[in-house]
């Protein structure tokens, strides 16, 4: 790996040049530490195995150590034509080392970052990364003059990559496909609107999608928010689910020994808020009391806890470590390529995930298909609740209180041990249509296809040039 004299990591295969270009902006590819990091992967994937060259934009290693960590194992599944770009971009605000600050921010550090918000928001309505547009836009701009591109491919958040994605279309009329997987005017979290269509981000997102090849979101409920408020792209909307990777899941459930004590698992970010937290530890403290199948029973909790100085020293850690008498332990996060280990000695899963009808959670799908019972944590009107809902060893419906908690947790504890073989077998292919590989593949065929036949460039060319 060399650093060229603008200051960019390549990570280049060599290529014939032959294949149509793609490039694909992907904040957050492996090896960066990020649950999206493994829909990027994929995508990338796809695009490459349909006959593209792949150029993918993200930013240095370095920059997401300060964040949630690096996991070189993940780039191990990364097909080895992939071309990776790295630009020197990272959030100053993460920065711990107190020799590096201005005086401005050593002094007045709340203002300071005030004010870094407010340089961002100029150029573009995106508080913490908009101050990276003007790199993104150069970026892209120079990798175009250097391999021109067929196509580009931009997956937010940062939201900032679509003022990249709109400054290639208006100078050189590259079609692109907007991935915006939880959306952007949509406010997934409390439900309703996060911007009004009037206001800044509402322009942007309004020409954005006005003009994309095509776009894709992760659920029903994000799509067809997107579909009532911009009839015109409803055609162009598609249902991308986000999927489980097939290396991630192990060979065959493993059997539960209640005899050695039961052993429940926890797999994902704890980005979740505190209240569902300690009510999950709460429920499961009750049910152990009360269930003899769980008196000695285990709840280990694997993934990350906070970004950079905060990963041990939060709440969320705070609560973990008082629960640690009702067994609860915390191991950090699992690297990509021994997911399927943590699985092989689980015996039930919980699903602890904020957000309503709008939101999903990328690891439901992974739990089902790795064919144990399933504890939901989350509101009752939830995506993750629709596509569990033909899933047999779901320990529904879904609780937010640690009563509701508590029964379910006693529920799982006898599925886990009165479910056959055969029966888990089953549960698991229920899971089978939601492999990330077969949710990606139709998308990016179709997208293959249209620019082959250059309907993205011609039908919409037009329309692009009043946008500024």
């Amino acid at each position: 790996m060399e650093r060229s004299a603008t200051n960019l990591v390549h990570r280049s295969p060599d290529s014939t040049g032959s294949r149509p270009h793609v490039i694909y902006l992907a904040i957050g590819f492996p090896p960066a530490a990020k649950s999206s990091a493994y829909r990027m992967r994929e995508t990338a994937n796809q695009f490459a195995a349909a006959g593209w060259d792949v150029t993918v934009v993200t930013i240095r290693q370095e920059s997401w150590e300060r964040e949630y960590g690096l996991d070189h194992t993940l780039s191990a599944g990364v097909d080895p034509r992939i071309t990776i770009v790295e630009l020197p971009l990272e959030r100053a605000d993460l920065e711990t080392d107190i020799r590096k600050f201005s005086a401005a921010r050593s002094l007045r550090p709340r203002d300071w970052i005030y004010q870094q918000r407010q340089q961002s928001l100029k150029l573009f309505p995106e508080p913490v990364f908009g101050s990276w547009r003007p790199a993104l836009e150069q970026a892209v701009l120079r990798l175009h003059r250097e391999r021109p591109a067929d196509l580009l491919v931009a997956t937010c958040v940062p939201y900032v990559n679509l003022a990249a994605t709109w400054r290639l279309w208006q100078e050189h009329r590259v079609p692109y496909v907007v991935d915006f997987r939880d959306g952007w005017s949509v406010d997934v979290i409390n439900g309703g609107e996060a911007f009004t269509r009037d206001s800044v981000s509402g322009g942007w997102e309004a020409k954005l999608l006005g003009d994309a090849a095509a776009f894709w979101c992760v659920n029903e409920p994000i799509a067809e928010w997107y579909r009532e408020r911009y009839p015109d792209v409803a055609p162009r909307v598609r249902v991308v689910r986000n999927g489980f990777d097939r290396d991630s899941i192990p060979a065959e459930p493993h059997r539960p020994d209640p005899g050695a004590g039961l052993t429940f698992g926890y797999l994902g970010a704890l980005n979740l808020p505190l209240p569902l937290l300690k009510a999950t530890l709460e429920g499961w403290h009750a049910a152990r009391e009360s269930e003899p199948l769980l008196a000695g029973a285990r709840f280990e909790v694997r993934g990350h806890v906070g970004a950079g100085w905060a990963r041990e020293d939060n709440p969320h850690m705070e609560a973990l470590r008082a629960a640690a008498a009702d067994g609860v332990t915390f191991g950090g996060p699992v690297p990509k390529a021994e997911v399927a280990q943590a699985y092989a000695r689980w015996d039930a899963l919980v699903l602890m995930v904020t957000g309503g009808r709008y939101m999903t959670s990328g690891k439901v799908y992974e739990f089902m298909a790795a064919g144990l019972p399933v504890v939901s944590a989350h509101e009752v009107e939830h995506d993750a609740a629709t596509v569990l809902a033909d899933y047999p060893l779901w320990a529904g419906p879904p609780a937010m209180d640690a009563a509701g908690l508590a029964h379910a947790f006693r529920l799982a504890a006898h599925k886990a041990v009165e479910t056959s073989d055969a029966d888990r077998a089953a549960a698991r292919r229920t899971a089978d249509r939601y492999a990330r590989d077969t949710q990606l593949e139709p998308a990016v065929r179709e997208v293959t296809e249209l620019i082959r036949s250059g309907g993205a460039t011609v039908s919409r060319q037009a329309a692009g040039e009043g946008h500024q």
